[in-house]
Order: C-alpha cells, then sequence, then structure tokens
C-alpha cells in the first residue's frame, strides 16, 4: 500500500483517461491499417499494434496501482511531517561523507523527478528516512558505497 493525496490520484486518473482516449486513436490506426490488405510488410500496422499493447500494459498497470493506494487528505500529512519524514516531506540532509547539502522531496513514485529532487517513497534513501525526525542520523547502504546523512531540517 502507498499513501497519495487526492491531487496525485486526480493526475493519475487523467494519465490514465488520456492513455484511454490514445489508445482509441490506435485501434482507429490498425482499422485503416487492416483495410489495407497484406499485414506481414505493413509498418504502419505492426507499429499500431505495438503501440497498443504498450498502452495496454500501462493502463493496466496505472489501474492496478490505484487499486492499492489509501488516498489521504493533505491536512494528515501537514501534521505528521513536520514533527517526523513521511511522503510529501521536503529535507534538508548533511551529507557526513563530503560534508555537503541536499535537499530532497520524498514522493510516491510516479511523482519522481530526480531533477526537482524528488525521489521515491521507495527509494533507498526515502524508505531510510520515513519516520526519522530532525539531528537523526541515518545511514544508506547503496550498491557500490555507504552514506550518513543528518537530517538537518523537516518541512
Amino acid at each position: 500500500m502507498e499513501y497519495i493525496t487526492k491531487k496525485s490520484l486526480k493526475k493519475i486518473k487523467k494519465k490514465i483517461f488520456s492513455l484511454k482516449k490514445e489508445k482509441k486513436n490506435i485501434i482507429n490506426t490498425i482499422q485503416y491499417a487492416l483495410e489495407k490488405g497484406d499485414l506481414s510488410e505493413n509498418y504502419e500496422y505492426i507499429a499500431a499494434k505495438e503501440k497498443y499493447e504498450l498502452l495496454n500494459i500501462e493502463i493496466n498497470y496505472l489501474l492496478s496501482y490505484i487499486n492499492n493506494i489509501i488516498v489521504v487528505k493533505n491536512k494528515f500529512f501537514n501534521k505528521i511531517k513536520k514533527k517526523q519524514i513521511f511522503l510529501y516531506s521536503k529535507i534538508k540532509l548533511l551529507n557526513l561523507n563530503n560534508k555537503t547539502y541536499n535537499y530532497f522531496q520524498i514522493v510516491p513514485f510516479l511523482d519522481v523527478n530526480i531533477k526537482k529532487n524528488k525521489i521515491s517513497i521507495k527509494s533507498p534513501i526515502g524508505s531510510s528516512l520515513i519516520g526519522k525526525k530532525k539531528n537523526d542520523i541515518i545511514t544508506i547502504n547503496l550498491p557500490n558505497k555507504i552514506i550518513k546523512y543528518k537530517i538537518i531540517s523537516i518541512k
């Protein structure tokens, strides 16, 4: 189970709607290609069929995902995230290995955006931070190194 806000759920449902709309367009392309006859060398048909299959996989994945979430109100996160790290918390960390500061926000994996420092709650760093408080020190075991962080602030 994963926790998300109504806003995130709305975003996912909008994506599903968009994919279903695209799927209808692909069906039209496939029907047009079928009318042309020989499908063995019909690139338009082959590409459309592959795209259709990929869309089905993505739609089914998102539908399965929303069946395994818990939607919570922003007020819930606002109460919790000021005292300890939780989903949607913004964290300032001091890397104790190289004395640099890092800034992250913990988000559901569908909202991950590395350029904006939004990391998944299920990532090694994200999962290690959940439930921690200001001034806690955490150790992250990555495949190629071990990193120690001190939690400087939580917003």
